[in-house]
């Protein structure tokens, strides 16, 4: 059984991960920490978990930690650097589901996140957590940065059309909606329910830290200079993101449809819907799958993806556990399986 802890196991993403942990079968979930909730049981916390989850938060202590296969950071961005060199020199695997090792330039981190980044030594060691690009060097990774939730969509969407040179990789853009889930737990006017519903806007506008991490893995993939115009905007529902993603065709592709079927033909957690679908968030709430179809309107030189995943599953603790069964060989869609939940 791989030992597993979980370090911020309150908000959204961490009692994801207690959800989908309970029902892995080669898991033992062995520690979640909370400073706030120390020594209160998780199931009282979250009631869902009453009979499931037999544990209650303690400190984090990197002792206890250390005794862990695998820890979880389900923390605000910048955390998991000051525990996390301690933890691999312990030999304990860690998946960041922060942003601390995402970027892999210390001086872009700051930029982004208005903070030095303290160990910034790993940052070529982390290996970004997209199975669907890294899966082979995930396999030996000690630290996986995994992805951002939108990230996750609009590089997924693209993919597809860069690595084929089917599109200009400088003309890029992303029309992306979240549910105010994916603005954390934390208290905040802008996601009160009579703020966030019955209401839509966009934000970000300036400038949103999701962007350098989206184009820094395209440019990876492709090898060639990406500009992307990225809008993101809240919506009133409580988990799922759509993106519509637009790109100019440079070349005349033999069947668009078949671009994205034989990318992704492998791949567990990414359906490409038949050709003139309009896949809907409702269809992957609970689940770790991307769904996306393709279209190219009138036959012209615009090709349109949409995209669509639960921004706290395949958008985030859904996929950490994947990167996790990588890690550990296991079978990638183990404690993964269930279907979305409906209605």
């Amino acid at each position: 059984m791989i030992r597993a802890g979980i370090v911020g196991g309150t908000g959204y993403t961490g009692v994801e991960l207690l959800r989908l942990l309970h029902g892995h079968n080669q898991v033992q979930l062995s520690i979640v920490t909370s400073r706030t909730e120390a020594g209160r049981p998780v199931s009282d916390l979250f009631p869902s978990l009453r009979g499931r989850v037999d544990l209650a938060y303690s400190e984090p202590s990197t002792d206890a930690l250390s005794r862990c296969d695998v820890v979880f950071f389900a923390t605000p961005n910048a955390t998991a650097m000051d525990a996390v060199p301690a933890l691999l020199d312990a030999r304990v695997r860690v998946v960041d589901l922060s942003a601390d090792f995402r970027l892999r330039d210390a001086e872009l981190f700051k930029t982004w996140y208005g903070v030095a980044h303290r160990c910034p030594g790993l940052l070529a060691e982390a290996v970004y957590g997209l199975p669907e690009v890294n899966r082979e060097r995930i396999r030996g990774a000690r630290l996986v940065a995994n992805p951002g939730c939108y990230p996750t969509a609009v590089q997924l969407g693209f993919l597809p059309l860069l690595e084929a040179g089917l599109v200009d990789g400088t003309r890029l853009i992303a029309d992306a909606k979240s549910g105010v889930s994916g603005a954390g737990r934390k208290a905040a006017a802008a996601t009160a329910f009579c703020e966030a519903g019955d209401n839509f806007k966009a934000y970000g506008l300036s400038g949103h830290r999701h962007q350098p991490e989206i184009v820094q893995e395209l440019e990876a993939v492709t090898g060639e200079k990406v500009e992307l115009t990225f809008v993101p905007h809240l919506v009133p529902m409580i988990r799922g993101i759509h993106v519509t993603l637009y790109a100019e065709l440079v070349k005349e592709p033999d069947e668009l449809q078949q671009v994205f079927e034989a990318r992704y033909a492998r791949e567990p957690f990414v359906d490409v819907m038949p050709a003139g679908s309009h896949p809907n968030t409702a269809s992957v709430r609970g689940a770790n799958t991307l769904r996306l179809a393709c279209h190219r309107p009138g036959d012209g030189k615009t090709v349109v993806v949409l995209a669509v995943e639960d921004n706290l599953v395949k958008g985030a603790s859904g996929q950490a556990i994947q990167n996790m069964n990588i890690m550990f060989g296991l079978d990638e869609g183990e404690g993964l399986s269930d279907a979305a939940v409906c209605p």
